[in-house]
């Protein structure tokens, strides 16, 4: 096997993995740039799969290969409903948005295996039939070298994905919108005073970050898993928080802190087989993605500067 074939392994399920993650940094930023730390984005992954999965259960005989797409637009919407509760404590009535985040994690476990026990009788749903299928993307694939590498046998929602990452910045940094939450998150008083509404700005960003966290979690779900179960999402939202935090709250450098955080994970799965990895005890590449992600906010949490109100509760006429 030569360093050509390895790469065609080894960077499709990277980007593969990578793309529940970049989903869910993806509204990490929107949250925490509007000034909302969100520590919950692991439960509202966790809401996002569980409704994936049991949304494919229930449908897959009425939609078909539609169905995986439908699920991710449930998972969507169950996850933006759930970061209300999130947006409440922290915006409305200013509870400890860490607490509130960790309360947020504890409680998707809890409610979510209570309705698989409730349904299924068992601690984990069944197994779908209905799941993303792997593509060539046309043209692209047929690029020499870099083609089958990057192009070839993939899933459409990863390239949507990387995609996305471009539309968010663009939406960030380039529309009266993105202003608006940049502007709530660095200086809320100032942007009062302009006649922004901070208090609808927070929430319209938190539940973005909730949309988002919901899509991670189907995604991820529905392309590795298959099913649900406790340990189905297994710290994704914490890793989607430290690409985040090691992309400085900046979709770019999410999606590709995102991406290296991917490679880690694909490297813990792929490496067994690959030459190079194959000598490598198999709990030293397991654990790789975590121990990475550790080094990475070790590295970096002390240099990147989150946005200055960021976990402040917003007061009106109170500096």
């Amino acid at each position: 096997m030569d360093f050509y074939q390895v790469l065609q392994i080894i960077i499709p399920s990277m980007i593969a993995l990578a793309a529940p993650l970049i989903f869910t940094s993806l509204g990490g930023v929107f949250s925490e740039r509007a000034g909302v730390i969100n520590i919950g984005l692991e439960g509202l992954m966790v809401i996002g799969a569980f409704t994936g999965i049991v949304f494919n259960l229930m449908f897959a005989d009425v939609f078909g290969g539609w169905t995986p797409w439908l699920a991710v637009l449930a998972a969507m919407i169950a996850g933006l409903l759930f970061s209300v509760l999130h947006a409440v404590a922290c915006i409305t009535f200013r509870a400890d948005q860490t607490v509130s985040g960790v309360a947020i994690n504890l409680l998707a476990v809890g409610l979510t295996m209570f309705l698989v026990k409730l349904i299924y009788d068992k601690g984990q749903t069944d197994r779908i039939t209905e799941t993303f299928p792997r593509i060539d993307v046309p043209l692209l694939s047929d690029i020499p070298f870099i083609g089958p590498i990057l192009f070839s046998n993939g899933y459409y929602i990863v390239y949507i994905a990387i995609l996305i990452s471009f539309v968010v910045w663009y939406v960030l940094y380039k529309t009266p919108f993105g202003l608006r939450i940049r502007a709530v998150g660095e200086h809320p008083m100032a942007a009062d005073t302009m006649g922004v509404n901070v208090t609808k700005i927070r929430y319209a960003a938190v539940l973005l970050s909730g949309a988002f966290g919901g899509i991670g979690g189907a995604i991820y779900a529905t392309i590795f898993s298959n099913e649900f179960n406790h340990a189905t999402i297994n710290g994704q939202g914490f890793m989607a928080i430290a690409a985040m935090i090691f992309g400085k709250w900046h979709p770019i450098g999410a999606m590709g802190a995102a991406l290296f955080f991917g490679l880690a994970q694909s490297l813990s799965i792929v490496g067994s087989s690959l030459p190079f990895f194959k000598d490598i005890p198999s709990v030293y590449l397991l654990i790789a993605p975590y121990v990475l992600t550790i080094i990475a906010l070790t590295g970096f949490i002390g240099r990147a500067d989150a946005p200055k109100a960021s976990g402040q509760p917003y007061i009106k006429g109170k500096r």
